[in-house]
């Protein structure tokens, strides 16, 4: 078996699970053993900036081991940086080294750190094309590697919500309300089209609309337990976004929640977003509030199209994006890498 120890950020992490942690168990079947070491402080620095020196200690004090560690194994995989936006340990950790990024990095501070690690590794797989042609500045080796879905966790329904009372939903860390709330006018548009319609926000503190109808707007706190069920009664998946380097850099993931789960998608047509559009009929790209008010109200008054779609963007996600499909693709990476050989391709 090659040996992989995988540093990843704290147990809330959002690239976390997709980028590694499903990993394991389909790369076990393929001659690889995944051992996770996450960080104990977290990945984000708190908001109190008083804190941030001791949490910085902390998260260098819980990292030391994992460098120690990582010459028991034969790669090291390091999911972003070890702590938000410095070099600290990677330079010590054993080679070869692999980088795993999934978000422009380099917009924060310079980016001097981001430029660095990717230096200091052999290979670095990033989450789409974007960050691909970025980090190839830094590093002759990258790969593209989408972040996977586990479609046995996130499956169509079997029990479709009532067609008169569709919901529209979002679910997404607060810090992306912003871009939630920067289609507010077109959400109370359509809100006022459908009476009957509602929009379902799950994160973890409520949105801040203004002129919304408060009987109209759903706000549940995201939890592992519920996520899945409560994206399976959705009638329409939404991801908006603003047109920066850093919204192209992100990785649709949501997006793909939503597909996998058999859900039409109305998202901005941005970055990866365009990518997944052109895989097959799954929803529509919006480009502004009028795009956004045509397409939600299409897919509003046609359960007929929704169905299709999200059976479309279900199929798209098996073929392209599950973690069965894609666990394949990590592990030639990593036995390339390594200079070892798959299991199969021994002598």
């Amino acid at each position: 078996m090659l040996k992989v120890i995988a540093c990843t950020g704290g147990q809330n992490a959002p690239a976390r699970i997709p980028r590694v942690t499903h990993y394991i168990r389909p790369l076990s079947k393929l001659g690889i053993d995944v051992r996770e070491y996450p960080s104990g402080a977290g990945m984000y620095p708190p908001d109190r900036k008083w804190l941030r020196p001791l949490w910085g200690l902390w998260n260098l004090g819980d990292r030391m081991p994992d460098v120690l560690r990582s010459f028991r194994y034969d790669v090291t995989l390091l999911q972003r940086e070890m702590l938000s936006t410095f070099v600290t340990w990677e330079p010590f950790t054993k080679k070869p080294r692999v980088f795993d990024i999934d978000d422009a990095i380099w917009v924060h501070r310079g980016g001097g750190f981001a430029r660095r690690v990717a230096r200091l590794c052999d290979h670095v797989i990033c989450g789409n094309q974007f960050l691909a042609e970025e980090f190839s500045n830094w590093n002759p080796s990258v790969s593209v590697l989408p972040s996977s879905v586990d479609t046995q966790e996130f499956y169509p329904g079997e029990k479709r919500q009532n067609e008169d009372r569709p919901i529209i939903g979002w679910m997404g860390l607060s810090s992306g309300l912003r871009f939630l709330e920067g289609i507010e006018p077109a959400l109370q548009k359509i809100l006022s089209m459908h009476p009957k319609a509602t929009l379902r926000v799950i994160s973890d503190r409520p949105p801040r609309f203004h002129n919304l109808p408060s009987d109209q707007v759903e706000y549940l706190p995201w939890s592992a337990e519920s996520q899945v069920r409560l994206i399976q009664e959705m009638a329409i998946g939404i991801m908006p976004l603003d047109d920066t380097i850093v919204s192209r850099g992100k990785c649709s993931f949501k997006m793909l929640l939503y597909m996998a789960c058999g859900i039409p998608v109305v998202v901005s047509s941005i970055g990866m977003n365009v990518e997944v559009l052109q895989k097959g009929c799954v929803g529509f790209g919006a480009s502004g509030i009028q795009d956004w008010i045509v397409y939600l109200d299409e897919l509003i008054r046609k359960p007929e199209t929704r169905v299709l779609m999200g059976c479309v963007g279900r199929e798209i996600i098996l073929q392209y994006y599950s973690v069965d499909v894609l666990a394949s693709r990590l592990a030639e990476i990593l036995f390339n890498v390594s200079g070892n050989h798959p299991p199969l391709m021994r002598r």
